[in-house]
């Protein structure tokens, strides 16, 4: 049998959306979107992760310092700060911050670029290629 030869990429740009609903109650879902999200920036794919309801609490201060996905695993805030050098794009969903009791100008981390309404959510989705949720 021969091998396939087409590629991952076929050349033309990629978008990627993650959603990322879970946070800290669910430690061994965190740090797969970062990773993956590394991986893929790195493949030349523009990707967004944009984080929703629990998945808000990974960029409050202090919060992916605390944990890593499996005991003994490396911090969250290092999948994190690993998918921003790669070059992926951090969301936090402004509607979700209130129900966490979070301050956009004061309690989120610094790697966030953007606190963002549903409709950037529902316009990143409507153009993208690939949308994978966690």
């Amino acid at each position: 049998m021969a091998e396939d030869q087409d590629h991952y990429l076929d050349n033309d740009e990629k978008t990627i959306v993650i959603v990322m609903t879970s946070g800290p109650s669910t430690p061994q879902r965190c740090a797969t979107p970062f990773y993956l999200g590394a991986i893929m920036a790195s493949m030349d794919v523009e990707v967004h992760i944009f984080f929703t309801m629990e998945g808000v609490r990974l960029m409050q201060c202090g919060i992916a310092e605390s944990f890593a996905a499996m005991e003994g695993g490396k911090k969250i805030i290092d999948f994190i700060r690993d998918a921003k050098r790669a070059g992926v794009v951090l969301h936090v969903c402004q509607p979700a911050l209130p129900g966490y009791k979070l301050d956009e100008d004061s309690d989120l981390i610094e790697e966030v670029d953007h606190v963002s309404r549903a409709s950037v959510l529902a316009d990143l989705v409507l153009r993208c290629d690939n949308v994978i949720t966690f």
